[in-house]
């Protein structure tokens, strides 16, 4: 059996095997306001060949990304290969046990930079599923896989 902190990923190999594996990304907590870093990293993932699934219930059927936001998870039209979640850390457990009801299981989670909730990770982790906590996606991406890194 393996041992679930294997899922708990904050290694450059990891890093890049999640960036490079994923094509759909649903953005938990996206935003509108291009000041916003839920709304420049998702563009910038964007701009780099990413499907974006903004996930807002205030942003639900407008526009952002060129794709129409969902209230939910669960309304996404089809499953997302990573879920990046800008949300505060009190928030995780409830976000980790709406993945785990899923009908559908990303890849990964990715808690942006100044986010973590070690028992959100758990959770996620022990189910399989690869976390990463405190990282944002667009410097790691520019890092790793613009620059070759790993």
């Amino acid at each position: 059996m393996t041992d679930w902190r294997a899922n708990l990923i904050d290694d450059d190999v990891g890093l890049a095997a999640i960036l490079r594996e994923a094509k759909t990304v649903a953005v938990l907590g996206a935003k509108a306001d291009p000041a916003e870093p839920a709304y420049y990293v998702p563009a910038y993932l964007y701009a780099r060949g990413y499907r974006i699934w903004p996930v807002n219930p205030k942003l639900a059927g407008r526009p952002v990304h060129r794709w129409t936001a969902v209230g939910r998870l669960e309304d996404l039209a089809e499953p997302a290969d990573v879920i990046e979640i800008f949300r505060r850390p009190e928030n995780l457990p409830g976000h980790a046990r709406e993945i785990l009801a899923l009908s559908w299981r990303p890849k990964a989670v990715w808690f942006q930079l100044g986010i973590r909730n070690d028992a959100a990770a758990e959770m996620l982790a022990r189910t399989g599923i690869r976390v990463v906590q405190n990282r944002c996606m667009m410097p790691e991406h520019k890092r790793l896989i613009e620059k070759g890194v790993v």
